[in-house]
């Protein structure tokens, strides 16, 4: 018997994952593959275009042999946000890399927009901070970067977006560019009362409108997957296309009625639903979550810059197999025993917005052990977003009692029992943690107006405070004190001649 579902991209920043969800959201068989991120210059950080591009194609074949008694009845995208690839319209090549979202290198340019005071338009207009994070000042440097090339934009011959452009221009053998509102407002030149491209913001980054992508509801038709070039059946439509937290979000939302989440990946990104703009006062950006139709959804959103990746970075440098091994020696000991971890090594995100901040581990005595180092590393992450729910609150002036995770790292009992410590409220886990590629199946599904036969909320874990509040004062205190430090950095000496 053939089953109809829907096959959902993930592409992340550490891997990507192909789902193939029916539409009751079981998912049927599932693919994934890590990725590869470079960092050719301290603060830099970048992918191969090419190297996301196959291996999504390489994913959607292995998931369709998996399973050959599924018919798909669309593609649904949800990818990495603020990541930005400068490519031909010709070829469809990449002209440069993939600068992806943690990337520093439009520092320069920023600094220079804020000391020219334009920092407050571009917030007001865009709805966040004037960052390296995201892609404005990115594609700027492209285009600077890459000989030729605004020569050859003028010429009507480039093309630029975010992952999600990038993937829909290849899967559909360079017949559509488009992107939708959620992807296109982490741009940094989409306007957020208006939800169309910016004409200011361009001329402020430099950046020709002609040629960013058509933004369209993220529901709507994306066009077709081109033959031959998958194993996918000709015109296979894409159906809805999200930022990987907005549909991590949209899921949350439809499968249990969570108010606020946190996705937590690479870097972290908290975020709640609004009925309408929110103009932060916290250090968080406003944000288009997805539109359906004419129909645009506001968020709240805090983003982290490093987060399960402080995870990774701490078993190297602890010199342990993996991350398994991290939580075994944080679980050795009852405390961090006053060390401090500050994982600012890509700068520091929500609330603080310092590009310079540079990460720190304070607190060490002669009686501290890697056990003390592993615990610090998780509660950091912890932390981390702890200060964001914070600032949301104050944003939104109401208090949230419990707060939905999702992501590779929200796997973790340690962490997610120490979220619930340190944040002092109840979070809850579903069980099926890919709630990016469920949101962007679901949303496609919707679309199509394949009806969902689940009715009861998804099985989740749910995770208690049991930390006294002497103690969890105490932590917090020393976590401030440190991310004090954290920002206001020494500069580095140069090397030797």
């Amino acid at each position: 018997m053939t089953r109809m579902a829907i096959l959902a991209l993930d592409q992340g920043t550490s891997n990507s994952k192909a789902l193939l969800v029916a539409p009751d959201g079981t998912v049927l068989a599932s693919r994934a593959r890590s990725m590869r991120v470079d960092h050719p210059k301290p603060g830099w950080a970048e992918q191969s275009a090419l190297d996301i591009r196959d291996t999504i194609v390489g994913l959607i074949d292995e998931v369709v042999a998996a399973a050959p008694d599924v018919s798909v009845a669309a593609v649904a995208i949800a990818n990495q946000r603020e990541t930005v690839v400068l490519w031909d319209a010709d070829t469809g090549l990449p002209l440069g890399p993939a600068v992806i979202w943690q990337c520093g290198r439009s520092a320069e340019r920023c600094a220079a927009l804020r000391e020219a005071g334009h920092a407050d338009d571009i917030f007001a207009r865009s709805g966040l901070a004037l960052d390296p994070m995201f892609s404005a000042g990115k594609l700027a440097w492209l285009l600077n970067s890459v000989p030729g090339a605004r020569d050859r934009a003028a010429a009507g011959t480039l093309r630029a977006g975010t992952i999600d452009s990038w993937l829909v221009w290849q899967l559909t053998a360079g017949a559509i560019h488009a992107t939708e509102p959620g992807n296109a407002a982490r741009t940094q030149l989409f306007n957020l009362d208006t939800l169309s491209w910016d004409a200011e913001l361009a001329r402020l980054f430099d950046v020709p409108l002609a040629i960013l992508p058509k933004i369209q509801p993220s529901d709507s038709h994306f066009g077709s997957v081109a033959p031959g070039l998958t194993a996918l059946p000709d015109a296979t439509p894409i159906h809805a296309v999200l930022g990987d937290s907005h549909a991590a979000l949209f899921e949350h939302i439809a499968a249990s009625g969570a108010q606020v989440k946190a996705t937590m990946g690479t870097g972290s990104s908290v975020m709640a639903a609004t009925d309408r703009r929110i103009h932060s006062t916290h250090g968080l950006s406003s944000t288009i979550g997805w539109s359906r139709g004419d129909i645009a959804q506001h968020a709240i959103e805090g983003n982290i810059m490093v987060s399960g990746q402080a995870a990774a970075f701490a078993t190297e440098l602890l010199g342990l197999t993996d991350e398994t091994a991290l939580t075994d020696l944080a679980a050795t000991v009852d405390d961090s025993a006053g060390v401090v971890f500050v994982p600012a090594l890509a700068g520091l995100g929500a609330p603080h917005w310092c590009s310079d901040a540079r990460g720190t581990i304070s607190g060490l005595t002669l009686a501290t052990r890697p056990a003390h180092v592993a615990r610090a590393t998780f509660e950091a992450i912890a932390l981390q977003i702890g200060d964001v729910l914070v600032a949301i609150e104050a944003d939104l002036g109401r208090p949230f009692g419990e707060m939905s995770v999702d992501g590779g790292a929200a796997r973790n009992d340690l962490l997610a029992q120490l979220l619930a410590d340190l944040l002092d409220r109840r979070i809850v886990r579903p069980r099926v943690a890919e709630a990016s590629a469920l949101g962007a199946a679901r949303l496609a599904a919707e679309a199509l107006g394949l009806t969902r036969t689940d009715t009861a909320p998804a099985p989740a874990d749910s995770f208690h405070p049991s930390l006294s509040a002497a103690r969890r004062k105490a932590i917090h205190h020393h976590w401030q004190s440190a991310i004090t430090r954290a920002l206001r950095p020494e500069p580095v000496p140069s090397a030797p001649e």
